[in-house]
């Protein structure tokens, strides 16, 4: 006989099979998504050596990976949560911020022998040109090609994006050919900067860090404290109902693809800095990358978008430097797209609304 609650009803049976799903329902995601780490760590500690240094230095370089790809995946999440669209122009848009990056280089005339202020001022001047650039080619991209579809079928429009990305990839590859460029590596990127008991921190982690996160925080202040921000999330929850309270919605949209290209700007002079070699096909990889990082995240959410970049930027360093000791010689950073889109996948069974949760107009 069943047992009873004060109310009178009967009180659900607690299986060990039950117990099991909620304790996984609720940290399933955490020991998933630590077991990588936590695995590295155990094996690190029991070689003769006892030293997490190796495991550290991956950590390291997969934040500040991790970091250039959240740039680009807020970008992706601003747009989706505006309008509902899969931008795919977007990745290609931070191809051509990587490019204006390369021009201004030689434009200004920066070269590994100027002088640390000459090179901080003309870098400061390549990331506003950088953004102003891309900032323009994305709202005119909305103008044109997204605006006059605003209430077509959703197909529409999404053709259009994709016809606009291979547009700016034809731009790229006429720009620069198709081959590979190598960018003068202008701030000397792997001089180590700090270290930490070997853990060591490098210029260019300083430099993909140190930018992503104040632009991500000036962002975020500018739409949760600003007018602008605050009609931008109105719109954002309903169109309709924003357009009745006065805000001007066309206007509010073409300021989301401004926000985003200015952040796909920066993360394409950033990606230069870093990577030292651009090629026309780079914004197609890191859009596939960067909008699994906003679905991981929580497409929509902001917050998400960022998280999401850092853990794909982990899971890549992971996979490229350590895979193989898991899986053996055979398996290098070949599959490292394949433990990526298996981490998705296992996440989306766990939590479909992403890591911190959507925000669409579905979603509430």
């Amino acid at each position: 006989m069943e047992a009873a609650s004060i109310t009178g009803k009967p009180l659900a049976a607690t299986t060990p099979v039950a117990a099991v799903r909620a304790f996984l329902g609720r940290y399933g995601l955490i020991i998933l998504l630590a077991a990588g780490p936590v695995y590295f760590a155990i094996h690190d500690l029991l070689q003769p050596s006892h030293s997490l240094v190796k495991l550290g230095n991956v950590l390291v370089a997969g934040i500040s990976n991790g970091a250039i790809w959240a740039l680009v995946a807020v970008g992706y999440t601003l747009v989706y949560g505006i309008i509902e669209l899969i931008n795919f122009a977007h990745g290609d848009l931070f191809m051509i911020g990587s490019f204006v990056g390369y021009g201004m280089f030689g434009t200004l005339g920066l070269t590994l022998t100027t002088g640390t202020l000459g090179l901080v001022g003309g870098l400061v001047v390549t990331l506003i040109v950088c953004m102003l650039v891309c900032a323009s080619i994305n709202v005119m991209i909305e103008r044109v090609g997204y605006r006059p579809l605003r209430n077509a079928p959703k197909l529409a429009p999404l053709i259009t994006a994709v016809g606009f990305s291979f547009i700016l990839q034809n731009v790229g590859e006429l720009w620069l050919g198709g081959s590979q460029h190598g960018v003068t590596d202008l701030i000397r990127g792997s001089t180590h900067v700090i270290n930490l008991g070997g853990v060591t921190i490098d210029r260019q982690d300083i430099l993909a860090v140190g930018l992503t996160v104040p632009l991500v925080l000036v962002m975020t202040t500018f739409i949760s404290q600003s007018r602008l921000g605050k009609a931008m999330r109105a719109t954002a929850q309903d169109p309709e109902a924003a357009r009745l309270m006065g805000i001007n919605v066309d206007t509010t949209i073409s300021l989301t693809f401004l926000i985003g290209g200015l952040l796909a700007g920066a993360g394409g002079l950033i990606y230069a800095l870093y990577q030292t070699n651009i090629w026309f096909f780079q914004g197609f990889r890191a859009g596939l990358i960067a909008f699994t990082a906003a679905v991981m995240g929580g497409i929509g959410n902001v917050r998400g978008a960022v998280l999401g970049g850092f853990i794909i930027g982990i899971i890549q360093q992971l996979s490229d430097n350590r895979i193989h000791e898991v899986l053996g010689k055979n398996f290098g950073s070949e599959w490292t797209n394949v433990v990526v889109f298996a981490y998705l996948i296992l996440i989306m069974v766990f939590r479909p609304q992403g890591l911190i949760g959507e925000e669409t107009r579905e979603a509430g």
